[in-house]
């Protein structure tokens, strides 16, 4: 965010709210089903709990999301998790 006034310019950090990952489901069936050779349990498996306990930084749980699919290339069907209030 940019301040309007002309004579100087501020400008305020934007705030990202903090998000731990508690239960996630991606959706591996596309690819499944073009691909069923190429996609095993254990890739499933691996992706699922690297996700699980991270935490995202993220505008909103849409964006949470977003984050998180562009970040492991898979879409998500479902997904819990809390705010996380402080990282110490």
């Amino acid at each position: 965010m940019v301040s309007q006034d002309p004579c100087y310019i501020t400008f305020v950090p934007e705030i990202l709210m903090l998000f731990q990952v508690t239960e996630i489901e991606f959706d591996f069936d596309d690819f499944d089903n073009a691909y069923p050779d190429e996609l095993d349990d254990s890739y499933k498996q691996q992706i699922t709990e690297e996700t699980i306990g991270q935490i995202w930084e993220a505008d909103d749980e849409d964006d949470l999301v977003d984050e998180i699919t562009s970040a492991t290339g898979w879409c998500i069907k479902s997904i819990d998790y809390r705010h996380v209030l402080n990282t110490h």
